[in-house]
């Protein structure tokens, strides 16, 4: 909160109405409510559901229950002398206009920066964030370590799914971090396909998409496993995939571009004639969101720092054939990164 306070002009307030964003600043998550907050104030005003559970959690700002005809919050303008409140930039037209009416007597925007500033807020995790996103992880793996015991021949897919998203829940997850991708045989070449009936077969690749959330903080990793052999072209494929993450690993460090950290692995996986098959960008940022920045991409212009959370997953797809993909978390630090996924990478045959 206090760096949001710094940047704030004199006589500004910031108006943050996203779910995400307010969780961010007050560490209290709720489907609807605003946090205002200016140099001198800052108060999170919501509705009865959740005013008992925020006046309990919420510990940098005053909390506030909504009144008939949002009074309190026309007077947090007045009182604050607030002459112009920036809002975030995901806002509707009718949403805006009602803001207007909220904020009379000051000028409404989503030109002064606030969008930009926090984004570049949350890029950067403190070390409370790093600690949720390790704790939803060991979730995951925790999951990941049962769930090989689960599959076998003749298991569905979707039971898959199903088991991982199960066992996380059980060992602390709040929710999925995204919808498990558990998908086997021909559709493994599908980077985001959706698990159903498809039963396991002796000889199918299974690559397994899936992450646990704790304390609103997302986990993101990706396994492919063989189910009884592995042929010699899926163990080539699934080499080439882990040195190609193993590489990009090695280029991540503050200061240096995403950019290059793409291509460090796109030229393993080129160098070994799988080029054309790696379809997506290495990486994403990581936090609150299953998809923050900074984007690990071959035309991302973001620069990397220190404290920075980003996942590492290179893949393989071959239309026809089979798929690999091999994800991991890391941390950025100034020396290179600290790698937050505890797991096995080399190839597993059940």
């Amino acid at each position: 909160m206090i760096r949001l306070i710094d940047w704030l002009p004199e006589n500004t307030a910031a108006c943050i109405f996203t779910s995400v964003n307010r969780q961010y600043l007050t560490g209290f998550e709720s489907s609807l409510g605003y946090l205002l907050v200016s140099k001198n104030d800052a108060c999170l005003f919501v509705d009865g559901r959740y005013i008992l559970a925020a006046k309990q959690a919420v510990k940098d700002c005053r909390v506030e229950l909504f009144v008939s005809g949002l009074d309190n919050v026309k007077s947090f303008v007045k009182d604050n002398g607030i002459k112009t409140v920036f809002c975030e930039d995901s806002i509707s037209v009718a949403q805006f206009n009602r803001f207007v009416g909220m904020f009379e007597g000051a000028e409404v925007t989503v030109d002064g920066g606030l969008q930009e500033k926090l984004t570049n807020l949350r890029k950067v995790k403190t070390d409370y964030e790093v600690e949720c996103i390790i704790k939803a992880q060991r979730i995951a793996e925790k999951a990941f370590d049962d769930v090989l015991n689960y599959i076998k021949v003749g298991v569905a897919e979707r039971d898959i799914a199903a088991e991982l998203e199960y066992r996380m829940k059980k060992y602390g997850s709040e929710i999925p971090s995204f919808e498990t991708i558990a998908v086997a045989g021909l559709k493994s070449a599908m980077p985001h396909g959706v698990p159903d009936g498809n039963i396991i077969k002796n000889g199918d690749f299974i690559t397994m998409d899936f992450g646990a959330v704790y304390n609103g903080y997302h986990s993101d990793m990706t396994r492919t496993v063989a189910v009884g052999f592995a042929t010699d072209k899926m163990q080539l494929v699934y080499n080439t995939v882990l040195n190609a993450q193993l590489v990009a690993e090695k280029a991540v460090r503050a200061g240096v571009n995403c950019c290059d950290v793409d291509f460090a692995a796109r030229e393993v996986i080129k160098n070994n004639g799988f080029g054309e098959y790696f379809t997506h960008s290495n990486g994403h940022g990581v936090g609150l969101e299953i998809h923050e920045k900074p984007n690990v991409a071959p035309s991302s212009v973001d620069i990397l720092r220190s404290g920075m959370v980003i996942s590492n997953e290179p893949g393989i797809y071959i239309e026809g054939e089979f798929g690999v993909r091999i994800e991991d978390m890391l941390l950025v630090t100034d020396e290179g990164s600290k790698n937050l996924t505890n797991c096995e990478k080399s190839l597993i045959i059940l």
